[in-house]
């Protein structure tokens, strides 16, 4: 199964049990763990630890 189509059926569950307030939440869980893994070898980690 590629990452596309977990994606698409992701928005079709959204869309058709219209639980639309579950996309804000997956999608700040996204950019927090996107930006642990982007922080985590670099020389902002320090500073981004302080606002945790």
């Amino acid at each position: 199964m590629s990452k596309i189509s977990i994606l698409m059926e992701f928005w079709d569950f959204i869309r058709i049990r219209k639980r639309y307030w579950l996309a804000p939440i997956v999608i700040i869980f996204v950019l927090l763990s996107l930006l642990i893994v982007f922080t985590e070898s670099s020389a902002v980690a320090p500073f981004i630890y302080t606002l945790f």
